[in-house]
């Protein structure tokens, strides 16, 4: 079963070059074009800030000292060329970056997306998928900013270091000694604040999504919220969050901000210690002090590439942490794949066997033991039990959602397990005891069900799911925004919309999961008479909570605690006088009640009965 592994903590040192390398080999080729005009750019942005520091040794030289006025025009002209070429590059160099960011971005939130929708059940149902859409929408940008930052690291602040560099050593090579001695200090202290940055941005990663996760969830029941006054439970849990992350984002402030002042310090010292051996140079010698001036230009102007560079490994580290949870992720692998050589399936009359099938979620006791019968083609066949009997786990296996212990799935005589999944689920039409609507207007729900359905054939579904009036009756028609999960729908529309979107999908195989139990008696009335058409031409297996819903199956299946227990037509099963539901059906009966829904449900799997 998938499982997801964001916990887990292995940000040692050594996988820092292993992950760069990945995001460069993924990426690198793809935008070979783009950054070497980026780079282009800043290397333009490097020497012209080199080029400013050296032709301080003329301006004061030739022009102040010894007053060569004829080259005012030449020099004035060279800086204004200098400064337009910086500008020109460095907006280049923006927003070829921006574009080349935005652009990760964009493909890798579609490969996540991708690599998600073909991850099993099972990760999901380990997952809270507030924090993990959380995670994904922090965590993307980390590719894209370690990118940025390598190159713009590599190509501009480390080559205009050197070119500052290389004009300090020609203009004095014993004030550069003097100058770079704050090198071996500055990266012990930047080793050092690495180092405790990374397991502290981890945390706070983990605490952030968390966070947004909860706030999402939270939005999503407000209803639920309201009705149970659960505001301040609620208010009291998110505040020791917020307090948490508020906690951790102070604790990455102080470290990585300690660079700060250790970065001000060393160089107020290199360029305090030039000046001063400078000054006492000068008043020794009559030098000109064209090339002291070009030094201390060249020795300022260094001191930004030198603060970017000792503070971009720093920021790597933040960038690096929401790298490998994105490839934490990506590299899951569906654990529930076709098998080789899988072919399509081909549906003749659509008969559905299920031959000894036994099935247990994870490590937990089974939920199926040995369970064996038969839906016929044109059928309709009845699944009734207690809640926790596995009634929706064998729709769940019947779609390939979670693979079998033991036994076989077949249908037609094809073993499931040994055909492709999307030629399975193609087969088949799903109506939840839950709907779901997307976001989108009701045609576009309806038409999930098929993609190429016109707009007749979605409009027929409706009719016959008897969901045509009310929806004409909205404001915008077929066109009407249906809002987050059809919020603004009732249940029984929601239901109806549902039941419409697996009727126009016309798949041989019909699965109902209580599916007009929305729906107020008169609409259940009608959209059973309309089941009841397409249910003739079509394998139909229903889970029913109600018997009042199966009185005219062609079979009903019953099952306890896991297992078949009695199978049969109503009247066949009524006539048991010690029948599990013949009991049911006089209980019922005499209480009026739908004890089938209410039954003590056996031990299971937590949101065995919520699983698809």
């Amino acid at each position: 079963m998938d499982a997801l592994r964001i916990g887990r903590s292995t940000e040692d040192s050594g996988a820092v070059i292993p992950v760069i390398r990945r995001i460069f080999a993924e990426n690198g080729r793809e935008y070979i074009g783009h950054y070497a005009i980026a780079i282009a750019c800043m290397l333009a942005i490097a020497a012209t800030t080199a080029f400013s520091a050296w032709i301080m040794r003329d301006i004061i030289d030739e022009v102040f000292y010894r007053q060569r006025w004829e080259l005012v025009g030449w020099i004035c002209g060279a800086i204004i060329a200098a400064f337009a070429i910086r500008g020109f590059a460095t907006y280049g160099q923006s927003v070829m970056l921006a574009k080349i960011g935005n652009n990760i971005v964009a493909r890798y939130q579609q490969r996540m997306f991708d690599h998600l929708m073909r991850l099993g059940i099972g990760f999901f149902s380990t997952t809270r998928s507030g924090q993990l859409s959380a995670q994904i929408s922090q965590n993307v940008g980390g590719i894209r900013d370690l990118l940025n930052m390598t190159v713009a690291s590599i190509a501009r602040d480390a080559v205009t270091l050197v070119g500052l560099v290389a004009v300090m050593v020609l203009q004095d090579p014993l004030l550069s000694v003097i100058a770079l001695v704050i090198g071996p200090p500055l990266i012990y202290a930047v080793n050092y604040l690495m180092r405790r940055l990374r397991r502290v941005t981890r945390e706070a990663v983990d605490v952030n999504s968390r966070l947004l996760g909860a706030m999402q969830e939270s939005v999503q029941g407000i209803a639920i919220i309201k009705a149970f006054t659960m505001e301040k439970q609620l208010s009291d849990k998110m505040t020791g969050l917020i307090v948490h992350a508020e906690e951790r984002s102070n604790k990455i402030a102080r470290v990585s901000e300690r660079l700060g002042p250790i970065t001000e310090l060393l160089a107020g010292l290199a360029i305090a210690g030039v000046i001063a051996y400078a000054a006492w140079r000068a008043s020794v010698s009559a030098q000109p002090p064209g090339s002291v001036f070009a030094f201390i230009t060249a020795l300022l102007l260094a001191y930004d590439p030198v603060r970017k560079l000792a503070r971009v490994q720093v920021n790597l580290e933040r960038a690096l942490v929401n790298a490998r949870m994105i490839y934490e992720i990506l590299d899951i692998e569906p654990q529930q794949g076709d098998r080789p050589g899988a072919g399509a399936l081909s549906v003749r009359n659509g008969d559905v066997v299920f031959d000894k099938v036994a099935f247990s979620y994870s490590e937990a006791l089974p939920v199926l033991h040995g369970v064996s019968f038969t839906a016929r083609a044109g059928e309709t066949t009845a699944i009734v039990g207690p809640s926790g009997a596995g009634k929706s786990t064998l729709f769940a296996l019947l779609q390939r959602f979670y693979d079998l212990d033991s036994g076989t799935i077949s249908v037609d005589g094809e073993d499931i397990s040994k055909v492709t999944k999307s030629s399975l689920r193609g087969a088949i039409a799903y109506v939840s005891q839950q709907p779901y609507l997307f976001e989108g207007t009701i045609r576009d729900n309806i038409r999930y069900g098929r993609p190429d359905a016109s707009d007749a054939e979605v409009e027929e579904a409706a009719r016959l799911a008897h969901a045509d009036e009310f929806i004409r009756q909205q404001v915008s028609g077929y066109d009407t925004l249906v809002g987050e999960n059809g919020a603004t729908l009732s249940g029984g529309q929601r239901q109806r919309v549902s039941i419409a979107r697996a009727i126009v999908r016309n798949a041989p195989i019909l699965l109902l999961d209580e599916a007009t139990s929305a729906l107020d008696n008169e609409s259940e009335a009608r959209v059973q008479q309309a089941l009841e058409e397409i249910m003739k031409t079509r394998t139909t297996l229903v889970i029913a909570h109600r018997l009042s819903t199966v009185v005219n199956a062609d079979r009903i299946i019953v099952l306890e605690e896991g297992h078949l227990v009695e199978e049969g037509t109503h009247a066949s099963l009524v006539r048991k006088p010690h029948g599990i539901y013949a009991r049911f059906h006089r209980m019922q009966r005499e209480r009026g009640e739908d004890l089938l829904a209410g039954a003590a449900p056996v031990e299971a799997p937590a949101g065995e009965e919520s699983k698809p």
